[in-house]
């Protein structure tokens, strides 16, 4: 069983969210618009700048060191991970006075479940995948602060909405880099969709909505991707930005 039902990082409220613009240390920031909350760039449309919830990292982070950007490989098998293709670009930026900066050298790791809920390189209750590295991988982002990705649309598994994993690092192999975990979710309606195709019809059992899931709870609706079509598959983009 997946522990997690840990305590995750909770939404910062206006104040907060304006004392830790303003603090040291290390603030997860998205270009997303929400009511009530401090926009640090007034005169640009974009980035808005807004502190976003960092969530746990969950049992089944194995750091690898995969650099790669297609991660539905397998590298101990070469068994490519079947499910409908996603496009995952994530672009990291960097605070600075009024705006926000493409950050270029993040390291970058994403990871997540396969179409049928399970995760490779860990032993669990339900299966053992010790030795398999399939949906998990690493990207320095480029001079515009972007870290592309080439994996599946994930499954699910009981107590869980659909996720995906990602993990901003500095300098890990230093290991005094500032780190920040969290968490990346889908609309209900297009998991629905996506998931009466094989394989991932072939699941049985009753998915978790957003709405069920306790750690999605914690600011989830802050972390949402919005894919769009892309060939046979679907495409997202999602911004975020570190303060140091």
């Amino acid at each position: 069983m997946d522990q997690d039902d840990l305590p995750v990082g909770r939404v910062l409220d206006r104040r907060e969210t304006l004392s830790a613009l303003g603090a040291s240390g290390l603030a997860l920031l998205a270009d997303r618009w929400l009511p009530g909350w401090y926009r640090v760039a007034p005169e640009r449309r974009a980035p808005g700048c807004v502190v976003r919830p960092e969530q746990m990292e969950g049992p089944y982070f194995v750091d690898g060191m995969l650099d790669r950007s297609d991660i539905r490989a397998d590298p101990a098998t070469g068994e490519v991970k079947p499910g409908t293709p996603l496009l995952l670009t994530l672009a990291v930026s960097t605070l600075r006075g009024n705006a926000c900066v493409p950050l270029a050298g993040v390291h970058l790791d994403i990871w997540h479940c396969d179409a049928l809920g399970v995760y490779s390189g860990v032993k669990d209750p339900h299966f053992d995948t010790t030795g398999h590295h399939y949906l998990r991988g690493w990207q320095r982002t480029d001079q515009n602060g972007e870290a592309r990705f080439r994996t599946i649309y994930p499954g699910w598994y009981p107590g869980r909405s659909v996720h995906i994993h990602f993990k901003l690092r500095t300098d890990p192999e230093a290991g005094r880099g500032q780190v920040f975990t969290s968490q990346l979710y889908f609309d209900d309606a297009l998991t629905t969709r996506v998931h009466r195709a094989p394989p991932y019809s072939s699941k049985e059992g009753r998915r978790a909505m957003n709405a069920d899931d306790e750690i999605y709870a914690e600011g989830g609706d802050q972390l949402m991707l919005a894919p769009g079509r892309s060939g046979d598959g679907w495409a997202a983009r999602f911004e975020v930005a570190l303060q140091a």
